[in-house]
């Protein structure tokens, strides 16, 4: 599917394991495969395989949380084609930094910024996707975005 790789970065983002992640995702278009007789009915086959995914990467993070295995894995950082060592250094530090404080963001805030500032999904492809109201997913993206900032901007202020 050519959505695969939109799959897997929304569960990378849920999951912060890229092991867990690529399991989420095959298990995933493994069960959209069997469904591809709803696909007709669907207004929006990317859509439905992305609220799968979340569902899902949500229940195997529920299901962990359950059995005790509390221990979140190691966060990663993105890395760029920067020019420079030094400039990928500098930015690969950036992103690991941003990823720890949307970690920290609820549930929604941080599954609706991901789907609109990484994935660029629309307002619309979002409520229907995460089932929620419009003006919610706004509110959310709103205060996920002001968390960040200022989130990031006390620890660079503090040097942290």
């Amino acid at each position: 599917m050519p959505v695969k790789d939109k799959l897997y970065r929304l569960a990378l983002r849920i999951m912060a394991d890229d092991a867990e992640a690529q399991d989420v995702v095959q298990e995933v278009l493994v069960k959209a495969w069997k469904q591809q007789e709803v696909w007709p009915t669907l207004r929006n086959v990317e859509a439905w395989c992305m609220k799968l995914t979340k569902n899902h990467a949500i229940d195997k993070i529920r299901s962990r949380h359950q059995q005790g295995n509390l221990e979140e894995p190691s966060m990663r950082g993105i890395s760029t084609d920067a020019p420079s060592p030094l400039a990928m250094a500098e930015h690969s530090d950036t992103m690991a930094h941003l990823t720890k404080i949307m970690q920290q963001l609820p549930e929604k805030q941080r599954i609706v910024m991901h789907l609109r500032d990484i994935e660029e999904l629309s307002y619309q492809e979002i409520a229907d996707m995460l089932e929620m109201p419009m003006n919610q997913v706004k509110v959310n993206l709103f205060r996920a975005r002001n968390q960040v900032r200022t989130l990031y901007l006390q620890t660079e202020k503090h040097g942290l």
